[in-house]
């Protein structure tokens, strides 16, 4: 397959040079290198402790949360998820990444499967996708009617404050990385023997379908980013910062017994964005 990026063919095992220096400045990412590998670890592992005291407080109080990771395909969304859950109870913290909807689900009410893996009394539930697959994915690829992305459009607010009304926590993030950037991490899927399962012919398709899910995602951005759940955007071509980042966002939003705002660190508003604030950007 020969991507729109200049022509270079995601198939070749050498895939120019030129691409891997652009993909990391692309999407207008405010870094020249990625950050230090001694520095991450140092970072993660103080942020690591904070999240079990968090969870030994979500566990006492009966806290309900909810994390929504969407993003391009190669944004990142899965080991930043793996990321958080390292070293939580995965009795209590919960990963969900639905597969496509059966003949049966298909013919539910939209939001009704998603209903389903929302979190009980102690539980912290990780979206890997969610249900603004309705917003991004579906329509782009023809898989829903423009009535039905409209409707969920106009529903997915009053849905979340339903949510947020109960006393559950919502974050919802969206990574954000660069054209190049994906194309780059799309190639060493292809290329590598132990991630070439992540690489679906959906992914693919996405490259030749770059504007449309631009569009589809300041729509999302535009119609569904509210008081009571509103999007973070995170600048997503390193993924230590990222990782760092969704973490800290998470703690910093929370009280919790055991709190230390400076073990957490401070978020780094280069990469971390509001809804507002990356569209007038439009850096991606």
């Amino acid at each position: 397959m020969t991507d729109p990026v200049d022509g270079f063919d995601i198939n070749d095992p050498n895939l120019p040079k030129a691409i891997k220096k652009a993909a990391f400045a692309s999407g207008g990412f405010p870094y020249a290198d990625k950050l230090d590998g001694d520095e991450y670890d140092t970072q993660m592992y103080a942020l690591q402790k904070q999240l079990v005291l968090h969870q030994a407080h979500m566990a006492e109080a009966g806290t309900r949360t909810v994390i929504i990771f969407e993003g391009r395909d190669a944004a990142g969304k899965g080991g930043t998820i793996k990321r958080f859950l390292e070293n939580l109870n995965p009795r209590f913290n919960i990963i969900a990444a639905l597969p496509k909807p059966n003949d049966r689900e298909r013919t539910q009410w939209y939001f009704q499967r998603y209903v389903e893996w929302l979190p009980a009394a102690g539980e912290m539930v990780l979206f890997d996708r969610s249900w603004y697959n309705r917003a991004g994915v579906e329509p782009v690829m023809g898989f829903c009617t423009p009535e039905q992305t409209e409707r969920f459009l106009s529903e997915a607010p009053e849905f979340e404050k339903r949510l947020t009304n109960d006393g559950i926590r919502l974050v919802k993030f969206w990574l954000s990385i660069g054209r190049e950037m994906q194309l780059s991490r799309f190639h060493d899927r292809r290329h590598d023997p132990l991630k070439t399962w992540k690489l679906s012919p959906v992914d693919l398709k996405a490259l030749d379908l770059w504007d449309a899910y631009s569009k589809a995602r300041d729509e999302m951005l535009r119609r569904t980013d509210s008081k009571h759940a509103p999007w973070t955007v995170i600048r997503a071509n390193d993924k230590k910062r990222l990782r760092l980042n969704a973490i800290r966002t998470v703690l910093h939003g929370a009280d919790y017994k055991g709190k230390d705002s400076a073990e957490i660190g401070a978020i780094d508003h280069r990469i971390v964005l509001s809804a507002d604030e990356f569209l007038d950007m439009k850096g991606e």
